[in-house]
């Protein structure tokens, strides 16, 4: 099986592919450069061993980057890859493995573009004896070049209650381009958002966890693909999530009208994210690799 539809293309319908097998095998049977977003959560060290058997921190970064060589080689130049990860902690200290993982990710040839932070809103109190409560993950971007897509207005958020105050009385220095007092070159003019409703968001993203699904042992919330799809991808582009888990990504690329490829390797995860596809109420989706209503330019 070989998931190749040409370079110039032109979709009629949405195609979901939801593919059973390990990653780094899977991942070959997909051509170079065919890739618009990877947006995924791997299962972290020492964690979901009922479920995937758990990777060792020691060994974390060697079982991942022959996946992440795969994931470098099908995406676009002008593609994203979204890693969610976490650093666990282990007696009284954290490990450093997802640092060593980033440091590895670099010297393998991605562009470590940007951290976001997902805040866990709705994340319940609890604390240990010398940390408290995680309440947030990492978001890291990769990038195969500087030049990627990016649609930032697609993520724009309501100015909030600060301008209502703040541009009723622009001082003179809020009417120029001020620098940054830090020596940062960095600057603003406050004045540039008279008028405006909305703003570009910071790179601290609020998503509730999944609390209700009992198929899965680490569900993604669907408003975390869908914020990435919205800002990296356009309609008919691909999107690829290599642990695909219960579905969620290839659900909400499908509701977004993306295309996109899905690898799972728990049988009953598959059966269960080919049911979501099945259930959406978008058009139907491809789940051959029969080329259906695709024209191919001449």
């Amino acid at each position: 099986m070989n998931i190749s539809f040409g370079k110039n293309i032109i979709m009629y319908d949405i195609i979901t592919k939801i593919l059973l097998g390990d990653s780094k095998d899977i991942l070959k049977e997909i051509e170079d450069d065919f890739i618009d977003l990877v947006v995924t959560s791997p299962p972290y060290a020492d964690r979901r061993k009922n479920t995937y058997g758990g990777i060792s921190p020691e060994k974390y970064v060697e079982w991942f980057l022959p996946i992440s060589a795969e994931l470098l080689r099908v995406l676009k130049p002008t593609g994203t890859f979204i890693l969610n990860i976490k650093e666990k902690a282990d007696k009284g200290e954290r490990n450093a493995y997802v640092l060593e993982l980033i440091l590895a990710l670099r010297k393998q040839g991605w562009i470590w573009t940007e951290e976001f932070i997902w805040h866990k809103k709705n994340c319940y109190p609890g604390k240990w004896p010398n940390r408290f409560r995680d309440a947030w993950e990492r978001l890291l971007q990769f990038n195969k070049t500087r030049d990627f897509k990016m649609y930032q207005e697609n993520v724009m958020v309501q100015i909030g209650d600060w301008a209502n105050g703040r541009l009723k009385n622009l001082s003179q220095t809020d009417k120029i381009r001020d620098n940054s007092k830090s020596g940062s070159g960095f600057g603003k003019n406050v004045s540039n958002w008279l008028g405006r409703s909305k703003v570009y968001p910071t790179n601290v993203v609020q998503f509730a966890t999944v609390c209700n699904n009992k198929n899965h042992s680490a569900p993604f919330p669907k408003e975390l693909p869908e914020w990435f799809i919205k800002l990296f991808t356009n309609k008919y582009d691909w999107v690829l999530d290599p642990f695909l888990g219960s579905g969620t990504t290839s659900e909400v690329a499908q509701k977004m009208g993306r295309n996109s490829v899905g690898i799972e390797i728990i049988p009953e995860y598959v059966n269960l994210a080919k049911e979501k596809i099945k259930k959406n109420e978008y058009t139907p989706s491809l789940f051959t690799n029969k080329i259906n209503k695709i024209k191919i330019m001449v």
